[in-house]
């Protein structure tokens, strides 16, 4: 798998954003087929920084329903890479 497959984009929420000011560790939303020894490879490849730790969790999917129609909400693999002392990730916001 290529890094930029593994890889979604970061997510930015108010804990993402609150995590990366304290404990230097960022949010990605990554494949759901990816393990944290390609997702650390991917983020020191992308990014050009050291990784200390990654964490990953899935949120599962959920039924919902808009008026008449059932549906479900996406699946969704998160990693949380926490960085070596000096390195940062700088996303514009």
């Amino acid at each position: 798998m290529d890094k930029y497959d593994v890889i979604k984009g970061p997510l930015r929420t108010e804990k993402s954003v609150s995590d990366g000011e304290k404990t230097n560790s960022y949010h990605f939303d990554v494949d759901l087929k990816a393990n944290k020894i390609q997702i650390k490879n991917a983020i020191e490849g992308i990014f050009g920084v050291k990784v200390n730790g990654v964490r990953t969790l899935i949120k599962k999917s959920k039924r919902r329903r808009v008026k008449f129609i059932m549906g479900k909400t996406r699946e969704l693999k998160k990693a949380i890479v926490a960085l070596k002392e000096g390195h940062t990730i700088d996303f514009g916001y």
